[in-house]
Parts: structure tokens; sequence; C-alpha cells
């Protein structure tokens, strides 16, 4: 999609944003107008702002229209206090959001699927500066979307293995070293939570460490965990029919780890960041692992398998204390971790859990400002009671049916002994109808933590 700055041509559809009105299309001489009506102006809100943009997109689209120009002015409120460049990296990128469709496996309609090649943006005084936020918005749209398609892949072509391949294409022209360990190397680490895991599948697992270092030679870097589970059958705790569906992007958290690695990387960020993804499949076999089972971390702490389909948090385990070694200022997991943070929040956002309260209310301002919205819940550490292991130091779900999202992050705590954050993006996995967005994956967390890590090079 090109994105221009007082450029409109009269062959662009103009979008006019109008309080009060009917929502239309019409013709007005040669050109389309599209009228694009909400309420009253000042009791606008930038999430309401972010709707209309993408409703405005499924509108175009819905009449096969490719090319947009609106007036900037038109889209500035007052009590939203964006400047020029920080409402048109807003419009840029929800535009882009909304212009995605997964359609890799359909096929095509005579005229070719349907998606906008021209945005133009009118009555701009600060070209320089919106030129940058167009070119930033551009890069985060994109490797969002990126972070979607390979989520939504079917699971058979986004194994372990195609995930690290997709690694390595994904980095293949940036500054960023990549090393994928295969289960032999596994086994020398330790890693016996990944290898439990995935023993019960024919695709092996794997472990991506990708390594961008955009800041100074001996600074410490902020480490990416992404829970890379590419398919979750439960294993011998099968999950049920209405569940097993969409079980290919339980590897939703490695997606956005790694294309926020790439944003990043393209953007030139300050910072020296790493990206780890266990990649396995949990399937059932006559190998797979057993409910009953004891596994030996790399930590040398024992976990009693209570529930094969608790199995992010396991192999979470191995990688989280394997990150000690990198000696990080800040580790940031992002996992599909627990239906139990969805009856917590339901689905407009993830769960946050923070060891640090400053970065806790950061994250929260963040992704209410670019919609990828996260709310907190406690990390006390009175919940580790709740799991307790019978015959091992931990269990995997725990003694209680009652705050799951809260009890797995606890689990997780176990392994940590540097500054860490938990994102539980289960929540907001799949896009729901009134965000307007396509069905499937939203690349949720990539928004978030491309802000968050552009916010920390200022520090």
């Amino acid at each position: 999609m090109q994105c221009t700055i007082n450029r409109a041509q009269s062959t662009d559809v103009l979008l006019k944003l109008v309080p009060g009105a009917k929502t239309f299309f019409l013709l007005e001489g040669k050109q389309w107008v599209l009228t694009l009506g909400y309420g009253k102006k000042e009791e606008i809100t930038l999430r309401a702002l972010r709707l209309l943009v993408r409703k405005a997109v499924s509108l175009l689209k819905s009449q096969q229209q490719t090319k947009v120009s609106l007036t900037l002015t038109e889209w500035l409120f007052p009590q939203l206090k964006l400047n020029e460049a920080e409402c048109v990296e807003m419009l840029v990128t929800n535009i882009l959001l909304a212009d995605y469709a997964f359609t890799r496996y359909q096929t095509p309609p005579k005229e070719g699927f349907v998606q906008l090649s021209r945005v133009n943006i009118s009555a701009v005084r600060s070209k320089q500066s919106v030129q940058s936020a167009v070119n930033r918005a551009l890069i985060i749209g994109k490797e969002t979307n990126a972070a979607r398609d390979i989520a939504n892949q079917p699971a058979g072509d986004m194994t372990p293995r195609h995930l690290a391949n997709h690694a390595k294409q994904t980095f293949a022209r940036l500054s960023v070293k990549l090393v994928v360990w295969d289960e032999k190397r596994l086994a020398q680490e330790n890693m016996h939570a990944i290898l439990t895991v995935g023993k019960g599948s024919a695709a092996k697992p794997r472990l991506i460490l990708a390594e961008y270092r955009g800041g100074k030679k001996h600074e410490a870097p902020i480490v990416l965990i992404g829970k890379g589970v590419t398919f979750d059958s439960g294993g011998i705790n099968l999950k049920p029919s209405q569940y097993i569906l969409g079980m290919n992007m339980d590897m939703s958290g490695g997606a956005t780890v790694l294309h926020t690695l790439a944003a990043c990387a393209r953007l030139k960020v300050k910072k020296n960041i790493i990206a780890l993804v266990p990649a396995v499949e949990n399937m059932i076999s006559g190998e797979s692992y057993r409910p009953g089972d004891i596994i030996r971390t790399a930590s040398g702490k024992t976990i009693e398998v209570q529930d094969t389909d608790a199995e992010g948090r396991l192999i979470l385990s191995d990688v989280l204390h394997y990150a000690k070694q990198l000696k990080p200022t800040l580790v940031i997991d992002v996992a599909t971790l627990t239906g139990s943070a969805v009856v917590a929040l339901g689905e407009r956002a993830s769960g946050l859990f923070a060891t640090d309260e400053t970065i806790e209310t950061t994250l929260r301002h963040i992704g209410l400002s670019v919609g990828d919205p996260v709310w907190p819940l406690p990390l006390w550490d009175e919940y580790f009671e709740d799991i307790k292991g019978t015959y091992a130091d931990i269990g995997n779900v725990g003694n209680t049916k009652w705050g799951g999202a809260i009890t797995a992050a606890l689990f997780l705590k176990q392994f940590i002994d540097y500054p860490w954050v938990h994102l539980d993006i289960a929540p907001r996995m799949t896009s729901i109808p009134s965000e307007h967005l396509a069905k499937g994956s939203i690349g949720a967390g990539v928004q978030l933590l491309v802000q968050f890590l552009l916010q920390q090079k200022k520090q």
C-alpha cells in the first residue's frame, strides 16, 4: 500500500468524517465520496476513532474501492491531544490492520482480492514529522500483519521446523543473528520440559534464538520470549471438539515476539533485544507425556504434570531459566497461556503481570494509546500455595479451579530472578466482530511491545 501526503488525485475516493451524519457513498461529479458519520465531536474517544478508521476500510473494500484520500484536520480532536504525526501513525497503522485478510488458501476471484493500493492524507502542515510517522506506521502495521499471517497458517504448514524456517526468512536481510537449536542441543542444555511436551509429535521441537544489537556493545539486553506451540491437541488430556479448532494459533506469542523483533530491526531501535521462541507440537501418540509424569527442568526444579493441556507454561519454564544467562535488564514473555484469562477479562484486553509497578503502568498506558490493551492482574506470592506439587516442587495446574491465569503466572515466576513481565494474550488471540478486523489472529502484543521498546531507547 502506497501512502502519500498532500497529493490527492481525482481517482481517489474522498473520505469525509462528519459528526451527526449518516454513513453513505455518493458520486459527486466524477469523484466518489464516502461520508462517514459518527456521534458528537466532543464525545469521540481514541478507541472509537480507531474503529471508525477500520470501518471506513471495510466500507471501501465492500464497494471494490482501492484508493482513498482523507483530510487530516477532520481526524484531529482536541480532547484526544494527538499531534499531526501521532494521529497519522494511528490512521495508517489501523488502515493496514483493517486491510489485512488471510486469503492464502482461497481461490482468487477473477478480479482478484480487494486491497487498498493507495492512501493519501491531505491538509498536513508538519510534513517531515508526518512522513516519519507514516514510515513508522507502515513498518509496525506490516509486521503486525506478518505475525497474524503465520498464526493463521494451518498447523500442518507451520510445524516447529516451519516456524524456524520462517524466522530465517524474516531475518535474512535484517541485522539479526539467528540460531536454531534442535532436539539434540535442547537435550545438552537440559531443556527437558520442552522435549517432554514435544515428544508425542513426529514434528520435533526447536528453540529459536534471534539477537538484534542496536544498543551499545556491552549494554544488557531486553529479552522477549514467545510461546510457540504450533498445534495444541491438549495431549492425553485431549481438548473437546469445540476448543481444539483454532489451536494452530497457540503459537501466537511466538509470532508476536519474532515480528516485534523484526519491526525493531527495521526501525533501528537503539536497544539490544533478544527473542527466544520454544516451538513444539503438543500431540497424542504412544510417546506422549502422561498425567502424573514428573519433569526435571533446566533449572533443576521438578514439575508434576497434572494436566497435559497446560503445556505452555512447561516449555516457557526452560526458556525463562535460560534467560538468566543473558543477564537481561528485563524479560517479557508473551503467551496464549490460559482460558482463565479470557474468563477474567473477556476478549478486549490481554492479561498483564509484572514484577515492577512502573513498567506495569507504562505498558498499560501504551496499550490503551495504541489499541493493543492490557490490564493488570495480581502476582502475589500467596497464590503459590495453590500450585505446590504433591510429589514434585510445583504442579502444572495446581490444586484449585480458581484464578487460573494468576496461578499460571505464579508458576512462571518460579523460574525468574530478573525484572519480568508476563502477557497472557489468550483473550486477544482472535478478532471479534466489533473490531472491524478480518477473522483470525490480530497480532496481539506487536504494537504494544514495539512502542514500549521505542520508548525505552529514549531512556
